[in-house]
């Protein structure tokens, strides 16, 4: 058995380590080297990826639903699984991508929505909510939100349980799924039965140990973080607004949750934290806890042993909101 690499972050899994340099590798200096949101899609776009090989799923349609008042239509794209696999009404799964609130879109989370579409046996509709700094917030919130109305409005057309809408999202998806449960709290719904958070980000005030101990070293820096909320909430945003910050709001009846957190990412104790609060107000929630992994790892369920295991608890999570599912505890999650 050998050690960490001479250099590597404390507490990282020595076989994530590759997989973190070379993602390192390709992402942008942002708040560094590089400011402009336009100039980082750029050169996110031109990073070599490896050879394509998406999992199969029968269908992968992109299409538009209508945005919030007086806003675009929302384009979407909904993947369906296996009807002979997943037979029967399936969860149905709005998924918000991560990015920053600036980067990223449906196509760089293509292979993980096919995955979890294949995982979970579920409907997903991959959302490409409005990006700041063009949109800042809170657009992209209530981009989530049209979304989560809207197939909440058609869980028949997508073969959906009416029992089993969940809403998901990863790093600042994870911001907006969380809050798109708030607001459909506020508005009367849609009802949601999970809220499936992969180390989300939870609280503009970037100031837990987390930030402190995992500043740079770990793919997502501080730095990056620093600037993707100053993109998204512009000179004169209230970073303290609970749908902002979803960490400070009133969780009062909110739906269970099931939270990926990931050990070595700044963003870790706002995951914990979030479940602690839950927890609080009575709120079932479980979190599943890799400590060896950082932020971004679940895009690497088809080659890493810990992706796959968190990827296979949330489907877990996911098909139990069914009436005969398990629990997200019988799926292996870790509460605490």
């Amino acid at each position: 058995m050998t050690g960490p690499r001479p250099g590597a972050p404390e507490g990282l899994d020595p076989a994530a380590l590759p997989y973190l340099e070379a993602m390192a590798a390709a992402f942008p200096d942002l708040g560094g080297g590089v400011t402009d949101a336009r100039e980082a899609r750029r050169i996110l776009a031109a990073a070599p990826r490896p050879p394509a090989h998406p999992p199969r799923v029968p269908a992968a349609l992109d299409r538009t639903v209508p945005g919030p008042p007086g806003a675009p239509p929302v384009p979407v794209r909904i993947y369906r699984p296996d009807p002979r696999q997943w037979p029967g009404p399936r969860p149905t799964v709005v998924f918000l991508h991560g990015g920053g609130f600036v980067l990223c879109d449906l196509d760089t989370h293509d292979t993980t929505v096919r995955t979890l579409c294949r995982t979970a046996g579920a409907a997903v509709v991959s959302v490409d909510y409005r990006r700041a700094p063009e949109h800042r917030f809170p657009a992209a919130v209530q981009d989530a939100h049209a979304a989560l109305c809207w197939a909440g409005a058609h869980l028949a057309e997508l073969g959906g349980d009416p029992g089993a809408l969940v809403v998901a999202g990863d790093s600042a998806g994870g911001n907006l799924a969380a809050a798109a449960v708030l607001l459909a709290r506020e508005r009367g719904g849609p009802a949601v039965a999970l809220q499936a958070l992969v180390y989300p980000a939870l609280d503009a005030a970037q100031d837990t140990a987390s930030y402190r101990t995992y500043a740079h070293g770990c793919f997502l820096t501080a730095a990056h973080l620093r600037w993707f909320w100053e993109q998204y909430l512009g000179p004169d945003g209230d970073g303290g607004h609970p749908l902002a910050s979803p960490l400070r709001a009133d969780l009062t009846g909110l739906p269970p949750a099931h939270l990926v957190v990931a050990g070595c990412d700044p963003l870790r104790d706002e995951g914990r934290a979030y479940h602690r609060r839950l927890t609080e107000y009575g709120v079932p929630s479980v979190m599943d806890a890799h400590p060896g992994m950082f932020h971004g790892f679940l895009a690497l369920a088809g080659v890493l042993p810990q992706a796959c295991e968190a990827m296979a608890r949330l489907g877990g999570a996911i098909r139990s909101t069914l009436d005969d599912g398990k629990t997200s505890g019988e799926a292996g999650g870790i509460t605490g």
